[in-house]
């Protein structure tokens, strides 16, 4: 078999584990959206069930991101964009980390101190987070077949990242000034510091994305 015909299967080979984890990421931040409703609800069970299966999900996407990087290591350097085709993935991985710190600190703080003031905002939040990744998944799925619509979604991406920058100025300044306790503080700025840096990592993978795209 010649070398074109090994890239060109490495290629679609790694593109499909590729897309089914950036599908993995798109079910982790919907399960964080129903674990965020059940702690406002005040449904601990839930929680710990959303809590449970987010857990499972993360541990597959780090199964994905090593097979892809067996599957690279196997082919070598007969795939010129394998660094690009890494890079993309392990920055998926990094998102998925920063959801499940999301989540961790989310279901430790007292949802009665938030509900009042800052229930929307965050609900909110975590539907750009969803929004986000979904079109980091979408420049996943157009990679093999319209790459040009790739870099069309990575400008969509860029606009999201600038709108989340700003409301977590706005929410930073809010929980000063309405947080009184430490703890409730210390959390809640760090649940929203995590989603301005997961909304971050979404555009270094976007930008990766666009490489890929203009690389295969």
């Amino acid at each position: 078999m010649y070398s074109g015909e090994l890239e060109f299967q490495a290629k679609r080979k790694t593109i499909s584990i590729l897309q089914e984890e950036t599908n993995k990421i798109l079910n982790l931040s919907r399960e964080l959206a129903l674990m965020t409703g059940a702690i406002f609800d005040g449904d601990k069970t839930k929680v710990t069930e959303s809590f449970e299966r987010m857990s499972i999900i993360e541990n597959e996407i780090v199964i994905l991101r090593k097979q892809i990087t067996r599957e690279v290591i196997a082919i070598g350097s007969l795939m010129t964009y394998r660094e690009d085709l890494l890079r993309t993935a392990y920055f998926i991985d990094e998102i998925s980390g920063f959801i499940g710190g999301i989540s961790f600190r989310l279901s430790n703080i007292d949802p009665q101190v938030i509900r009042e003031r800052f229930e929307i905002d965050l609900k909110n939040m975590i539907d750009v987070i969803i929004n986000v990744i979904f079109k980091i998944n979408e420049m996943s799925r157009t990679l093999t077949i319209k790459p040009e619509n790739t870099i069309e979604l990575a400008g969509e991406v860029q606009r999201i990242e600038s709108e989340v920058d700003k409301k977590y100025r706005e929410m930073t300044i809010k929980a000063l000034d309405c947080l009184h306790n430490p703890k409730d503080l210390m959390l809640f700025k760090d649940t929203i510091e995590g989603i301005e840096g997961m909304v971050d990592k979404c555009q270094q993978a976007s930008n990766s994305f666009t490489i890929l795209a203009l690389s295969i």
